[in-house]
């Protein structure tokens, strides 16, 4: 990557981080880089190849603060954790970076990249690889979903679920709330929700690996 493209880049997450990826635009990273919109197409070819860019800036942090993700010898739990953590840790400073990773196509290298190490570490956990393409999926849209989440203040410190306030609607009967409106009304601990929402994702990775082993019956 060329210094101007990495100024621009840099630029733009800047931008993002101030103003939201609404405030993104040539003119504005131009701006702010002391150059004319022009002068950026060089480098970054238009605006979807700037969010692009963006995108993977975001993606090779990822890599640069979770190495084990590439290194085949770490156990695949420590992969996928690893992913999942670092990914979460990232979204905290940059809030806009989930919208972005559900607006772009996953068609960047560094996009295939990340696909790429979760399918490594999914086989490494021993799925059948006709499987690896659905888990995937699974381990990514929980991560994204989580942190979108978290990003827009369904998930916060210091927050009551408010599912724990639904009972006292006046639409009804709710039996479900009502049976456990003592533990809805519990301050909630996301990082240990988390934690457990991830030890029973590799719960169902285990298991689709356990289907994978099993012979194949017979009649």
């Amino acid at each position: 990557m060329s210094a101007k493209r990495e100024e621009i880049l840099d630029a733009a997450l800047e931008i993002a981080d101030e103003r939201g990826l609404a405030g993104v635009s040539m003119r504005a990273v131009a701006q702010a880089v002391g150059v004319t919109p022009m002068a950026l197409y060089p480098h970054v070819r238009d605006k979807a190849g700037l969010l692009d860019g963006m995108l993977g800036r975001m993606l090779g942090r990822l890599y640069e603060e979770a190495p084990e993700l590439a290194d085949h010898n770490a156990d695949w739990r420590r992969r996928l954790a690893a992913f999942a953590h670092t990914a979460r840790h990232l979204s905290t400073g940059h809030p806009w970076a989930t919208a972005l990773l559900f607006a772009r196509p996953a068609v960047t290298p560094d996009a295939v990249r990340t696909v790429d190490f979760v399918y490594c570490a999914l086989l490494d956990a021993g799925v059948p690889h006709d499987e690896v393409p659905r888990l995937e999926r699974l381990v990514s849209t929980f991560v994204l979903g989580w942190i979108a989440s978290e990003a827009g203040g369904r998930f916060g410190p210091d927050r009551f679920d408010p599912r724990g306030h639904r009972g006292d609607l006046p639409d009804g009967p709710l039996p479900g709330h009502t049976a456990i409106a003592h533990v809805l009304r519990r301050p909630t601990d996301w990082n240990a929700e988390f934690a457990t929402d991830l030890a029973d994702l590799e719960q169902l990775v285990l298991a689709a690996a356990r289907r994978g082993r099993r012979p194949p019956r017979t009649e």
